[in-house]
């Protein structure tokens, strides 16, 4: 009888075993389909970091991941790709954390963190994106405080935005208050409070707007972006740089029941396509950033106008009001704001002492021969 027991107890370990195998080697062999759609128009240049992405990921999952990647507008509008992620009408999506900044005032602190935050640049606010715990902070927010059915991932780390695109140069922070401005995410909150004329457009109403005299001047995201859906073409005067944005970062996000389906490498194999692409893109951004500002310059008759410190100061004050305002309103923006300024101040002070001084030695090797700097404000 113990015999018999024991035989039946290894078939029965045998057959779970066997069972076991055949669903991993199942899901190993399966095929996933995501239907992803980006908040991006096809022609804008931030369309080409899902573009990118994609194919890295169907590369690395050998097949067995099939992505079918629609520009803005193709299933819902821009503006609700998360929303329609998070309702199954879509299996993934792809945008910029501001474009959801309505939905809670944290979520600027990802798509649209003013001053540095606290300084930092764009390789601080990324080590604190992924080692100092800002994705499992944004996709708390996401989760638990906004009650979307979603996984995120960055996509990209942004480059400093420029202030943008006027008639002719601006001096001052006064002559900035009599111009009907376009921005978006915290940055209209941001520019509000230095007392602005502020309208909120997307990306493709922005030319449009300033043709028809709706808008006198805009930003928008970086010289390519901003060339990509034509801005050159209606405003000459570049202005740069700015504190508005200094960072943020692009990302993807998945349906959780999309997400919950993946077997364990497949999720390992989005998570490290994620991040690979967060760094190409970045790289790749910077590079046609500075071809595309050549062009403009030269080719286009585009001037690049230096923006004043007194205007660079009086963003940086009205941030730190806003800031601490919006952490008395919301104790979730309070805590994303805590934990960056406590990244902060480990990082910014080291790369005071540790990292050479850029304008001192960029002006040993440059000076007199930017082609950049020909209006001064």
């Amino acid at each position: 009888m113990k015999m018999k027991k024991w035989g039946i107890l290894i078939l029965v370990v045998a057959g779970i075993s066997l069972w076991c195998f055949s669903n991993s080697v199942y899901a190993q062999s399966k095929t996933y389909t995501w239907k992803m759609q980006s908040a991006f128009s096809a022609g804008a240049y931030e369309y080409v970091n899902p573009k990118d992405l994609v194919a890295r990921l169907e590369e690395m999952a050998g097949g067995r991941l099939k992505i079918e990647l629609l520009p803005a507008g193709a299933i819902v509008p821009a503006f609700e790709v998360l929303d329609a992620v998070h309702k199954g009408v879509l299996d993934a999506g792809h945008g910029w954390a501001g474009f959801w900044g309505g939905k809670h005032p944290a979520v600027a602190l990802f798509g649209s963190p003013g001053g540095g935050p606290f300084g930092m640049g764009n390789d601080d606010y990324m080590s604190w994106l992924y080692i100092g715990g800002g994705i499992e902070l944004y996709n708390e927010l996401i989760q638990k405080e906004l009650k979307f059915d979603v996984v995120a991932f960055p996509s990209s780390i942004d480059p400093p935005e420029p202030l943008g695109w006027f008639r002719k140069p601006m001096k001052s922070t006064a002559e900035f208050k009599g111009v009907k401005y376009r921005t978006a995410g915290m940055a209209a909150e941001l520019f509000k409070e230095m007392g602005m004329s502020v309208v909120i457009l997307p990306g493709g109403e922005i030319v449009p707007s300033l043709e028809r005299g709706v808008i006198d001047g805009a930003e928008y995201h970086s010289p390519s972006a901003d060339m990509s859906i034509g801005l050159h073409n209606v405003r000459k005067f570049f202005h740069m740089p700015s504190i508005h944005q200094p960072t943020g970062n692009m990302e993807i996000f998945v349906n959780r029941k999309k997400w919950d389906e993946l077997p364990a490498d497949l999720k390992a194999i989005v998570r490290a396509a994620c991040l690979a692409e967060t760094l190409h893109f970045s790289l790749k951004h910077m590079d046609q950033n500075v071809k595309d500002l050549e062009t403009m310059v030269t080719k286009h008759g585009v001037s690049v106008v230096e923006t004043s410190k007194e205007m660079i100061m009086e963003m940086l004050k009205a941030w730190d009001r806003l800031a601490e305002r919006k952490s008395k309103e919301s104790p979730f923006f309070g805590k994303v704001l805590a934990s960056q300024k406590t990244w902060a101040n480990r990082m910014v002070p080291f790369r005071q002492v540790s990292h050479p001084p850029y304008d001192m030695i960029a002006d040993h090797y440059w000076k007199g021969v930017n082609p950049y700097k020909v209006v001064k404000p």
